[in-house]
């Protein structure tokens, strides 16, 4: 493998076409010499566009290929875990698009694998590489809030808020679709991020528009999934969380994170609608002085900006991720962070099935009891 640059293939050409393959192109250290669609002629033609040398319609295909070195993956969730085990038992790099898995057990699988081969896998969880996220989490770290009180993160959207949009995989349940699956997921893993692991939870998950379109045969079909999640979270250290997702309401305030302390407070929150990842600023205030914005340093903000605001922070993971291959070790976020991720999401369901809290085992106790 060449220390400079990474051969790597683009499994998944919805979110890999808009998001991956263009960040991939713009990183100095690697190269898309392969992509992946199930129909080889849709393959062929996404490779025409982007002068891409291999197009296949099989994963195993793809890992054959002798001058590959690493996979991104970006399919709908339920093709994950057979598609990332493909990759990892070939012995190729892996960078996987969140949700992980359909449940916990595959994440866990993968990530063991992943150990076993000896593998640098990381999961695109993006907030952690996001100019005001980082000096949100510097200032968490520095005590600015002092011991915290108390925590609470709208994220409210409206990618599924108009009833025509047509019955998709995101309404199967059997799929991994549902807001707690597609921004959940990233919720999770950035609630450990910046405030540590959780000890219990209560979820309340809600349909709210209960039928779409089929487009097969214009007929309507039952939504199996979420739209709205409410989430009550106790961290290990006390802190109580109140955490609110929705894909289905127009509100000004897109994505909001609010931490006050016994010192201070803390505001992270962006009311761009268009861009989740561009548009954050971060407000803060102590001894009960009014909130005031505090600037984001010059060495944080992004160096190359990009008309799909995404590419950016895509960009910061696959750093991470080469910076893992290079030295081969594991870096943050990988599989592990997601089975922590995909842990949170299935108790989530098991709390909303039982109407009740359900306990929360550290993420070392369930690598190392659950077999």
């Amino acid at each position: 493998m060449n220390q400079n640059v990474i051969s790597v293939a683009v499994v998944g050409t919805g979110f890999g076409q808009k998001v991956h393959i263009p960040g991939f192109k713009a990183h100095p250290h690697t190269d898309v010499i392969a992509v992946y669609h199930r129909d080889i002629n849709k393959a062929k033609a996404i490779a025409d566009a982007n002068n891409i040398p291999h197009a296949c319609n099989s994963v195993a295909d793809i890992v054959k290929l002798p001058e590959l070195d690493a996979v991104s993956i970006s399919t709908p969730p339920f093709l994950h875990y057979e598609m990332a085990k493909t990759v990892l038992e070939a012995g190729k790099h892996l960078l996987l698009e969140k949700p992980t898995t359909l449940n916990v057990s595959e994440a866990k699988e993968l990530y063991q694998l992943a150990i076993a081969n000896g593998v640098t896998a990381v999961v695109d969880f993006e907030f952690r590489f996001v100019p005001g996220w980082q000096l949100f989490a510097e200032l968490l770290s520095s005590g600015y809030v002092g011991n915290k009180r108390l925590i609470k993160i709208d994220w409210l959207g409206s990618s599924r808020a108009d009833t025509s949009r047509p019955w998709n995989w995101y309404s199967s349940q059997e799929k991994g679709g549902g807001a707690l699956g597609s921004l959940g997921s990233h919720a999770f893993d950035y609630i450990y991020w910046l405030f540590g692991p959780v000890s219990r939870l209560s979820a309340y998950l809600n349909t709210a528009i209960p039928n779409r379109i089929d487009p097969s045969n214009d007929v309507l079909k039952p939504v199996e999934t979420d739209d709205n999640c409410l989430l009550s979270l106790e961290l290990a250290d006390g802190t109580p969380c109140q955490l609110n997702i929705s894909a289905v309401v127009n509100a000004p305030r897109t994505h909001w994170v609010e931490v006050y302390g016994d010192r201070g407070t803390l505001v992270l929150g962006s009311e761009n609608q268009k861009d989740y990842i561009h548009g954050f600023r971060v407000w803060g205030s102590q001894a009960g002085q009014p909130l005031a914005e505090i600037e984001i340093p010059q060495q944080l903000m992004f160096t190359q900006n990009f008309t799909d605001g995404r590419i950016s922070a895509f960009i910061r993971v696959v750093d991470q991720w080469l910076q893992g291959i290079n030295q081969k070790q594991s870096i943050v976020p990988s599989l592990r962070e997601g089975v922590y991720s995909q842990l949170l999401m299935d108790l989530s369901h098991k709390s909303h099935e039982r109407r009740s809290w359900v306990d929360v085992p550290s993420l070392d106790a369930y690598l190392e009891n659950v077999q």
